[in-house]
């Protein structure tokens, strides 16, 4: 879909040709001061499709943001082929205190889409957010980090059965997709239901700015625009490698200690090596964890702490040709 119309949400309006950076209120405080997130929309004199940014639906996920950021205000859009809403942080009550929840009753406004104006405080911000500024759109990108304690390396999330979000999430460039619908109430799985297909982006940790992955993530925003034509210059990429992963798993601690990790994040490991050790605080009675086969780490262990049945890492399935090619570019590093 192209559109050479103004993009308008309950209260205004941006041109064709306009740039316009607002406060959207959602709700109001228990002092009844009003509840605001930053919202930038850029209108492009030249049609084409309406896109949105959106990051920090947990409030302590900061890695989304400087991404949404720079793309509204250091990239070069003067030339830009139709719409972009840049929504950097949805979670403002959670953004202020730092925290993934929102404060009021600890809701998960990640589990709250598409909302509903007579429900929950956390339902009635997301119905706000989701009406004014996602069902617009023609398709998205959702930025989250894994949660504290824990750091992913950066893969895509998506429907990979929806043709229009597989256009997505493979223009996006990213090694890894997890293919799967989405909870019920996340931005994107309600977001693609009700045709706006969104891929979700997990990059990093909370409480972080890490430029690798920022830039690694600006790239496959280039990349998304210059799949549906954003702009002109800008070029499709392929990441070397990719796989497409339907099942996953997530190793946990067989006994309570602390961890000494042998690999980070993103690293190929082979079935049976190990990939950590867990040890009490004498250093004695060692217990290794193995690969129970052969794939690559999307998200490891970062608070090296753990109890019997905590998650230590992701780990998703490679075949062995996938696998030759991530070993041989991993020693060339």
């Amino acid at each position: 879909m192209t559109s050479d119309a103004a993009f308008t949400y309950n209260g205004g309006k941006v041109a064709p040709g306009e740039r316009q950076n607002l406060r959207y209120g959602i709700s109001e405080t228990y002092l009844g001061d009003p509840v605001r997130i930053p919202v930038t929309i850029v209108n492009g004199e030249r049609p084409g499709p309406t896109m949105f940014l959106s990051a920090a639906a947990h409030g302590d996920e900061l890695n989304g943001i400087e991404v949404v950021r720079e793309v509204a205000f250091e990239w070069n859009l003067s030339e830009l082929a139709g719409t972009i809403v840049c929504l950097p942080v949805l979670n403002v009550p959670g953004f202020l205190t730092q925290q993934r929840y929102l404060p009021i009753y600890d809701r998960d406004l990640n589990r709250s889409f598409p909302g509903n104006p007579t429900s929950t405080s956390a339902k009635r911000m997301a119905h706000a957010i989701f009406r004014n500024f996602i069902e617009p759109c023609d398709f998205g990108l959702d930025f989250h980090t894994s949660t504290r304690g824990r750091t992913n390396m950066l893969h895509v999330r998506a429907d990979m059965g929806k043709p229009r979000v597989a256009r997505l999430a493979h223009a996006f460039g990213a090694s890894v997709i997890v293919d799967g619908a989405g909870s019920d109430g996340t931005l994107r799985g309600e977001a693609t239901r009700a045709d706006v297909p969104t891929i979700t982006i997990e990059m990093g940790q909370a409480h972080r700015f890490e430029r690798s992955l920022i830039d690694d993530a600006l790239a496959g925003v280039e990349s998304v625009f210059g799949e549906y034509g954003l702009r002109d210059h800008d070029l499709v990429r392929w990441p070397g490698w990719r796989t497409i992963v339907t099942e996953k798993t997530w190793i946990r601690a067989d006994a309570g200690g602390i961890v000494d990790m042998h690999y980070e994040r993103g690293s190929l490991v082979r079935e049976g090596e190990r990939i950590c050790t867990i040890t009490d605080p004498f250093k004695a009675d060692g217990t290794p964890v193995r690969a129970p086969f052969t794939g690559v780490l999307i998200g490891v262990l970062e608070n090296p702490v753990v109890y019997p049945g905590n998650p230590i890492c992701h780990l998703v399935d490679l075949d062995e040709e996938t696998a030759r090619i991530v070993e041989r570019r991993q020693s060339n590093r």
